[in-house]
Parts: structure tokens; sequence; C-alpha cells
């Protein structure tokens, strides 16, 4: 059935209805269309609003609002960061979204975003490897957790990827996302360690979930030529990366004012170089140059990727009717007479 659109009704996409359309389209198309939606708000990234997400810290994880706009779709994303979540059995990780029409300021679309930002955040990751990794068949995935396998199959699906070495302090992780990516086309080696893990990868992802300042991986254990995806530093007080590696690396970001509070760069001064990665995909600025090149992607997840992740699930909602109509807005027959409406109610 075709979702009805009509004003007062509000498409909704729960998580059973997001497992449904990621399992109806495919998990890998999903993600290489994400890509591509991403990518092509990226080349038009003068026409939005930009912000650094609103976060409220606490010693336990943050709480975001992460909005934008393009003039004529305004879009947010509520999310939490709760490391310590997981000892209670609870995601790390949780998000809603919605888009509203800018004209009217009607919400168009609510949507989960727990899935929906694991997937918008592996095609993002894959996306700028596409444009800054060197040409690989093998990435190394460092943190095993629930971000793992959605990042191994965009990197699949987008990048060619075929051989995933997989390394978490957790064996049990690990075993998990074996477990996971069996039957998935690709050659899953797990390791006992990081740095067996990095061996002949071109590409290594870091994406661990403790809120501090680690060193998943040290200088001495990164050689040149490869690309870092560098996921799980996403807040302030948490990264991934030795200083030291960052000092030899080109730095690419989303939006600066945002990753240098909460990215890798948050170790460097605050006027370090680095390339925000729409001008690369722009043409304005090169990407990869040299063989022996050190690349780096520090990864925050902005709100722009967010607003291409639920525009796309909108798209796909006529197509497959995997949503609900929530009754969210008042409509009284005079605009004017909203108590009236109430009245009329009892």
């Amino acid at each position: 059935m075709e979702p009805d659109m009509t004003l007062n009704l509000v498409p909704f996409v729960s998580v059973d209805k997001m497992m449904k359309l990621v399992n109806h389209l495919g998990i890998e198309r999903v993600m290489a269309d994400l890509a591509v939606e991403i990518e092509a708000d990226f080349l038009r990234w003068g026409q939005f609003d930009k912000t650094p997400r609103i976060a409220s810290h606490s010693d336990v994880g943050v709480i975001e609002l992460m909005p934008t706009s393009d003039g004529e779709t305004y879009g947010f994303k509520y999310v939490n960061g709760h490391p310590a979540n997981m000892k209670k059995g609870l995601q790390t990780v949780t998000a809603f979204g919605l888009l509203a029409d800018v004209e009217t300021g009607y919400p168009v679309l609510l949507s989960e975003m727990t899935i929906l930002t694991a997937l918008r955040t592996a095609a993002t990751s894959a996306m700028a490897a596409k444009w800054l990794a060197p040409k690989t068949k093998v990435m190394a995935l460092i943190g095993n957790g629930a971000q793992a396998e959605f990042q191994a199959l965009a990197f699949k699906a987008v990048c060619g990827i075929e051989e995933v070495r997989l390394y978490d302090i957790d064996p049990l992780a690990t075993e998990k996302c074996a477990r996971n990516l069996l039957q998935r086309g690709l050659t899953v080696k797990s390791c006992t360690s990081a740095e067996d893990a990095i061996l002949g990868a071109g590409i290594i992802t870091t994406v661990t979930a403790d809120k501090k300042n680690a060193t998943i991986l040290s200088d001495n254990m990164v050689g040149s030529g490869v690309h870092l995806n560098g996921v799980g530093g996403d807040c302030p007080g948490k990264t991934e990366l030795a200083k030291d590696i960052l000092l030899r690396s080109d730095i690419f970001v989303e939006y600066p004012p945002q990753t240098r509070v909460e990215g890798e760069i948050q170790q460097l001064s605050v006027d370090h170089p680095v390339v925000e990665l729409w001008q690369v995909i722009a043409g304005l600025v090169p990407g990869r140059t040299r063989a022996d090149q050190v690349t780096l992607f520090d990864s925050v997840g902005f709100a722009i990727e967010d607003f291409s992740a639920l525009r796309y699930i909108k798209s796909k909602l006529t197509e497959t009717g995997l949503c609900d109509q929530l009754d969210m807005i008042a409509d009284p027959d005079d605009p004017r007479d909203l108590f009236g409406m109430i009245l009329r109610a009892a």
C-alpha cells in the first residue's frame, strides 16, 4: 500500500519497519545508495545551514541534537552516546530523526535512527574512502561492536573490499562480528591484536566506544600509504589515535568547527590544517596525491549526513509502503478554533 501523505498524518518509520525496509532493499544496496545521496548533498554544501551539534554532556555520556536545512526541508536528529549502556544490556547509541517542510513548518517524516545512523555512518566512511584511500582489497576493523558489520559491508559495496581483518579487546565481539559476516562475500580473519589486524590492510577503521582519550593505534603501528578511517572519536575527551599519527597524516573532516571539538584533531592546535571533505568531492582540492601518503578521515558525523539518510528513507516509502501514519498535527476545521476542536472531541 502507499502511505497516506495528508498533512495531519505524518509517516513514521518504526524499528520494525526500518528493518523490513532494509531487508527488502538489501543492506548493501541501502548503504551504496546512501553513499550516493550523501555525496550529492556534499556537492551542494553551500545550500545548507551548518552548525555544530548541540550537546549536553554528563559524566556517563552525551545527548545531542543535530539540525540542518537546505532551505526547502528542515531536518534534525536526536542521538545519545553512553558507552556504559552496553554493560546494562542497552545500546550505546540510540537515535530518532525528523524532516519538516520549511514552507509550512509541518513535519513530513518521523523515523527511528538507531539503525539508520549505523547505516549512514558506514556509508559516509566508505564514501570518503572512495575519494581518499589507496586501491586495496583489504581493510582492518579495530573495534567490533555494533557498528562493525555495517562498516565492513559498506566498504565492500562502495570500495570493493574483499577481506576484513577483525580485532577487539573483547574476543566475543570479534566472534559476533565474524559470525554476522558469514556468507556475505567477504574473507573474514579474526586477529588477536591490533598489530596483527592491520598487516597488509590499505584501509584501517577504528570504531571503539569508550569515552576516553585512548590510543588504539600508536604511531609505529601505522605505515605509509594507508587510509585511516577514525570513527570512534566523536565527542570531547574521546580519541583513538596517537597524536604523532595525526601529525604525519593529511586530515580530512566534515565540518571543522565541530570536528576540532569532537574529533581526533581535538589533540592538535586549533589552526592545524585540515581539508573539508566536500571540497575534495567538488574537485576544489585534491584528495590522495601520493602512494606513500597517509590520509585520515576524522569522522564525527554531521547533520547533513542524517538529512541525506532521512530523505532517502522518505523516498522509499511510496515504493515499499513500510511506514505507519501518526496523527501528530492538530487539524481543526477553522485554524483559529483549536479550543473548539477539543470540545467537539468530548
